[in-house]
């Protein structure tokens, strides 16, 4: 996780554990009782990376942004503005926004205004809610399982970044066998190295080392 060259004074982003009840409207919070937060460190051991604090209102000239361009490679973007106002069906279109997905290539949102709510699966396949609010950024490396929703301000307007020409093609879960599925869960899980027969558990040997 990083920090923006401009301290504009925003909302940090701040991520929680969240009660998975579909009764409930997608735009509501979903914090547990008592609230479960989510550390940086989880997410960056997702994969997650975030910046806040970003110079929102001067995004076409600011630094901060040429900066992470320039080192990530995101040659194209374009700007989404999210409201009832302005997105035709927008009740239908914020639910296909949350069904669970992944892309081929990585996911990066910078909001420019407005807020809304990434959720993402932990390595125990529970959803993490990410608040995103004006001059957060966030990206969600290819192959995750995730979803947004807006928020209940209904509203947000976000620069979209890619890296070529753009695909924003989802594949919904089940995904396990696409490439990017596969990829993902190799890089950031790997598998545990086997055990031979009659070999200790790791830390095993050091713990009977110890305690000789």
């Amino acid at each position: 996780s990083s920090k923006g060259a401009s301290a504009a004074a925003t909302m940090t982003i701040e991520a929680w554990f969240m009660v998975d009840d579909n009764t409930i409207d997608q735009r509501a919070p979903h914090r547990k009782e008592p609230n479960e937060p989510c550390s940086r460190e989880v997410l960056d051991a997702l994969g997650v990376l975030q910046w806040e604090g970003l110079d929102a209102d001067n995004y076409e000239t600011a630094q901060d942004l040429a900066q992470i361009r320039a080192d990530r490679g995101y040659s194209y973007s374009d700007v989404v503005d999210i409201t009832p106002e302005r997105l035709p069906n927008y009740e239908q279109k914020i639910k296909s926004f949350f069904e669970e997905h992944i892309h081929s290539d990585e996911e990066i949102r910078y909001v420019l205004d407005g807020s809304g709510y990434f959720d993402v699966r932990d390595a125990e396949d529970q959803w993490i809610r990410i608040s995103m609010s004006k001059g957060d950024m966030i990206i969600l490396p290819a192959g995750i399982y995730h979803r947004f929703t807006l928020d209940e301000g209904n509203y947000i307007k976000a620069l979209r970044l890619f890296v070529g020409e753009p695909v924003w093609t989802p594949f919904n879960r089940p995904q396990e066998e696409h490439p990017a599925r596969v990829d993902y869960l190799s890089t950031f899980f790997p598998p545990k190295r086997a055990r031979t027969e009659g070999e200790a558990p790791e830390g095993e040997e050091e713990e009977k080392a110890a305690s000789a």
